[in-house]
């Protein structure tokens, strides 16, 4: 079974243009995230795939395989099953592909690990995603964090930017859950959904997992222990990632 990670990344964020080369402790988002994506032992391959050039001569100029894709994807998932379809690796249907945002300046092994281990465990998991705690109000709160629902056995029931599970006060026991970014498929399974229409929950929520629902398929959550870990979805966030990496074991390693 063959693991091939892709990273996702384009300058024309509508929430923050020009994220990915957005510096962050001194150095370009997207290049935290790939070089802390590559600390992961289990790769066979790992890409860089963008349709910018700006992106694309960053990536070269520090050595990262760098797959160029169509501009007119609004999806990453279609970016990364673009990448996947021109990388010189032959990729058979049941090896994994997994997405690793480019707006996760936090991920580590730990977290690529538990998103890949399902698929060691199950033969029948064909998605996962990341799930990681919330224990902050502002968060479970906040309409640009997805929230995550899923049955006792890990199936996602649902994923949505409300405040969901319902509280009227919040407390860390609620057991709120965020999508983390990070998303693993069987590759058959990645190329089945990219030929799906956008669906209406889709649409609705801004999710495209909820597309996999609405076409009657399902994802596996893949839970981490808590610890800080901020996605880049507005300028805002650097600070909090900044903060963040003066803890991190990873920071200094690379």
């Amino acid at each position: 079974m063959k693991i091939i990670g892709v990273v996702p990344a384009r300058m024309g964020s509508s929430r923050f243009p020009g994220k990915p080369l957005h510096p962050i402790a001194g150095r370009p988002m997207v290049e935290h995230c790939f070089l802390r994506a590559r600390a992961y032992g289990r790769w066979d391959a790992l890409y860089l795939a963008t349709c910018d050039e700006e992106i694309r001569t960053f990536g070269e100029s520090r050595d990262f395989p760098v797959i160029m894709t169509s501009d007119r994807h609004t999806r990453a998932l279609d970016r990364v099953a673009e990448a996947v379809e021109k990388c010189p690796l032959d990729v058979a249907d049941d090896d994994i592909v997994v997405c690793v945002q480019g707006d996760e300046p936090l991920l580590g092994p730990d977290v690529l690990e538990a998103v890949v281990k399902p698929f060691d465990d199950d033969a029948q998991v064909k998605g996962t995603m990341l799930g990681v705690p919330i224990i902050d109000e502002a968060l479970y709160r906040n309409p640009d964090i997805v929230k995550i629902i899923h049955d006792p056995k890990g199936k996602v029931l649902y994923t949505s930017r409300s405040p969901v599970p319902y509280c009227e006060t919040f407390t860390p026991e609620l057991g709120a859950m965020r999508v983390g970014g990070i998303f693993g498929f069987r590759w058959h399974f990645l190329k089945a959904f990219t030929a799906l229409a956008e669906s209406p929950l889709e649409i609705k929520e801004s999710c495209d997992s909820n597309r996999f629902l609405d076409y009657g398929h399902h994802q596996h959550i893949a839970p981490v222990p808590y610890r800080p870990y901020f996605s880049v979805d507005s300028p805002e966030d650097v600070a909090l990632v900044e903060a963040a990496l003066a803890d991190d074991p990873l920071w200094g390693t690379y």
